[in-house]
């Protein structure tokens, strides 16, 4: 395993030694296994299989796994495997021949190897035997483990799984046990696929629940601390191994995307500027210390939102996003994963929306690094809970994400960012909304110069028709265009709560105090129930990111040395330089900027709300029309 400075190195010597051990193993052999109660034989037409009323749970019986065989069975009418079929029983050997090396390395790293090599000149007693005894079930553990993990990220399935998996029926007494029963569980999951497609899914799917299992009995062991803080990769198969920070997910492929520069977004001018601010912020991680200055001193911005109606530039704004931080990560050396989560990644079987978004979140958040991940038309992926005409798989993904986003387990190390968009953001659940850490107002071009300016970039130079009175490109100039996007908050902009701000200064005065502030957010939550605590919190992370609105100087990310690849606390320190103290008005612009957002959601669905009851208003109206009508021509039935 060739690996970047810090992480473990395991030779492809060392796995080549295990070669003959796995082909034995995909080849033939007999495990002993619990009897379940099933009949081998399946009934006809359906890979369901008779079940016995006679409880034989305790008994154990041999059985022959032949995994070439089950894998040639798929299709019996052709000798030759097909690439899917060939991919799956290499990978299954080459994870087996993985997964020995990798348990002969915890050996090494704990007294397993001195412990099993006393043991083969005498039998260990007492506490020797006892730790021997431990130690060894834990590399039983980490070699299935590692299988597992292996077989999932190289096998790439798109398919539903079968919702009926069973896990294989584990042994840890050594890792050539434990993988035997992997392999027997691998060999009783695909016997009876239909096809190719059916056996690859189900192949993953066992996968799946093998980590699950494998992971919920991780504390019936004592010694995994060292494989905990294994961090591996295999390039030439393209195989990470964490310990057990994030289970493995599938496997990651090259990020293909329109990237959009900078100045090719005219208007949007303040979510432009945050987007172009948190760009810089997510490359000052720290891979060493898994944490961001940014976090530490204040301003990361972990979610955020954006709306606006379509066509205003949300999708332009995610590839100018992802294209800076893509960028960034390539001048570093840092890997880098975009993933989107959208509708269809929704599914019909119960529980597995849920799944596909918890693998989403857990790709973005992997500490090793760097994520971005979007979640774009949220108003139709995630449902609002009081909605019962949504489909399970939404509330599903509402849940996922409440509790990734702000949940008893967040933890926020600053390599990694969630934006969620969308046209109709007050159909998103309100819970959900309010863990948005900020709001981006995607509204598009709105002045004169913006729609010159767009016109001019969109229809390129092919033409000799001149400019104009006009300078081309001045208003998009981005510290004036966001200092006078600031500016326009220093007053509320909705109507609502305009409203509350001239009733506050009429009685009050300007707000000169934190006594003032507070009163007026006071005055917020009583004209809008939905301001509460989380808003309050989300408002002061907005005032600590405009005390980090600092220009981090270009030549910092020109080259890796010169910032992203300095310590921690170098890092801080030359961030910390640059901070500036925020001020009163920074405050009510922040505060204004975020209940502006919260009245416009409550008004927009106040008015979809009216616009429904006047339309079936209108409707009764006609019914009762017609129905007159039909009375009168005596064609009425009661």
């Amino acid at each position: 395993m060739s690996q970047a400075p810090g992480l473990t190195t395991i030779s492809e010597d060392d796995i080549a030694g295990h070669r003959a051990v796995a082909q034995s193993m995909v080849t033939r052999f007999v495990v002993l296994e619990r009897q379940d109660g099933k009949s081998s034989t399946p009934l006809a037409g359906t890979n369901r299989r008779f079940v016995s009323t006679v409880s034989t749970s305790g008994v154990r019986r041999t059985r022959e796994v032949e995994l070439a065989k089950a894998v040639q069975a798929i299709r019996p009418d052709d000798q030759m495997l097909s690439i899917a079929q060939h991919t799956l029983l290499f990978r299954a050997r080459r994870g087996v021949a993985v997964a020995l090396a990798v348990a002969d390395m915890f050996g090494r790293q704990t007294d397993l190897e001195s412990l099993q090599a006393r043991n083969a000149g005498a039998p260990l007693q007492g506490g020797d035997a006892e730790r021997f005894k431990r130690l060894l079930s834990a590399s039983a553990y980490v070699a299935a483990f590692s299988f597992a993990a292996y077989i999932l990220q190289t096998i790439d399935g798109e398919s539903e799984p079968a919702n009926d998996t069973d896990e294989p029926d584990y042994l840890f007494d050594t890792p050539q046990d434990a993988l035997k029963s992997m392999i027997a569980g691998l060999c009783g999951a695909i016997e009876g696929a239909p096809d190719e497609t059916a056996m690859t899914a189900r192949a993953r799917a066992l996968m799946r629940v093998a980590i699950e299992g494998l992971i919920s009995r991780r504390a019936r062991f004592d010694a995994l601390g060292e494989f905990a803080q294994m961090h591996l990769r295999l390039e030439g198969d393209n195989f990470t191994l964490d310990g057990f920070d994030v289970a493995p997910g599938q496997r990651r492929k090259p990020l293909v995307m329109t990237f959009k520069k900078p100045n090719e977004i005219i208007g949007n001018h303040l979510a432009k500027h945050q987007a172009m601010r948190l760009a810089r912020m997510i490359v000052a991680y720290d891979f060493d210390r898994q944490l961001n200055p940014f976090v530490e001193l204040g301003g990361f911005l972990f979610t955020f939102i954006g709306d606006g109606a379509p066509g205003t530039g949300k999708t332009i704004l995610i590839q100018m996003l992802a294209g800076m931080i893509n960028d960034y990560c390539e001048v570093a050396g840092y890997p880098f994963h975009y993933e989107n989560f959208g509708v269809d990644q929704i599914s019909s079987y119960q529980g597995k929306s849920g799944q596909n978004c918890k693998a989403f979140v857990d790709n973005i958040v992997n500490p090793r690094a760097i994520g971005f991940g979007t979640i774009d038309d949220i108003d139709q992926v995630a449902a609002k809970r009081s909605d019962d005409r949504a489909s399970a798989g939404q509330q599903e993904v509402t849940a996922v994400l409440m509790e990734a986003f702000a949940g008893a387990s967040t933890v926020v190390r600053g390599n990694c960012s969630f934006g969620m968009f969308s046209n109709y953001p007050e159909n998103v659940d309100d819970a959900l909304r309010q863990r948005a850490g900020a709001r981006w107002l995607v509204d598009g071009p709105q002045t004169l110069d913006d729609y010159i300016d767009i016109f001019a970039l969109l229809a390129g130079k092919n033409h000799s028709i001149p400019l104009g009175d006009h300078a081309l490109y001045a208003n998009q100039e981005i510290r004036q265009a966001v200092a006078r996007s600031y500016d326009g908050h220093d007053r509320p902009q909705e109507d609502g709560l305009l409203s509350v701000w001239e009733t506050f200064e009429k009685e009050n005065g300007p707000v000169r105090s934190l006594a003032d502030i507070g009163a007026y957010l006071h005055r917020i939550k009583l004209a809008e129930p939905r301001f509460t605590g989380r808003a309050i919190k989300n408002i002061t992370d907005a005032i600590k990111m405009r005390a980090m609105d600092i220009d981090l100087p270009d030549e910092w990310f020109e080259t890796a040395d010169a910032f992203m690849h300095k310590p921690y606390d170098e890092k801080l320190a030359m961030i910390s330089e640059l901070r500036q103290p925020f001020t009163i008005e920074m405050v009510m612009q922040e505060i204004n900027r975020y209940a502006d957002s919260e009245f416009r959601y409550t008004d927009r669905s106040d008015a979809t709300a009216v616009e429904e009851i006047i339309r079936r208003e209108r409707q009764r109206e006609r019914a009762i029309g017609e129905i007159e009508a039909m009375k009168q021509d005596g064609r009425w039935r009661q």
